[in-house]
């Protein structure tokens, strides 16, 4: 898989707005995925979330977005010729679970670090990862620092891509419930 990092945190950077009106708390009300329109087009998008806010994840979402990119690079996706021509990508906010996993800039950076070393070793192919580093407002007043999870794949066709993206979203969600575990 091809993974990488950045951060974004300028003053006028897009920041995570946790606290925004129609969040769908998963680790108090799992039982309420399906309300959520990602999540009910994409059985993968689903289970991601409900791993990702489970009791043993380091991290909570806020929010996630579905959708087919107009283009892509195919060598960015380490796709062979011909192989690329349909997409998917999602996003998805990241917030820690325990304020302290991601308090300064060193922590976070390290997060993202371990986590695309991690994910650089999956045997996913024709996908792409990128971890955005930014502010997040948590509650009016209360920000911390999170991530917004860009996934992406391609393939020949749309279900290969579909699939792709699956499979992106497994290694994704298992790789940071892995990293969690250790810290």
């Amino acid at each position: 898989m091809e993974a990488d990092w950045e951060f974004e945190i300028a003053p006028d950077a897009p920041v995570i707005d946790a606290a925004w009106p129609g969040l769908i708390d998963l680790r108090r009300a799992p039982h309420r995925i399906s309300d959520i329109p990602e999540a009910a087009q994409s059985p993968a998008i689903a289970a991601a979330l409900l791993r990702l806010n489970s009791p043993e994840s380091p991290v909570w979402t806020s929010k996630c977005d579905l959708w087919q990119p107009e283009s892509l690079d195919p060598d960015e996706f380490d796709s062979p010729p011909g192989e690329s021509t349909a997409a998917l990508a999602c996003y998805i906010d990241l917030l820690p679970a325990n304020q302290h996993l991601w308090s300064t800039l060193d922590l976070i950076a390290a997060f993202c670090l371990d986590l695309c070393t991690h994910l650089r070793a999956q045997p996913v192919r024709q996908c792409r990862l990128d971890l955005v580093a930014r502010t997040a407002f948590v509650a009016p007043g209360e920000s911390t620092l999170g991530i917004t999870a860009y996934l992406a794949a391609c393939a020949a066709t749309p279900p290969a891509a579909s699939q792709n993206l699956s499979a992106t979203l497994a290694a994704f969600s298992d790789s940071v419930l892995a990293l969690g575990s250790r810290l």
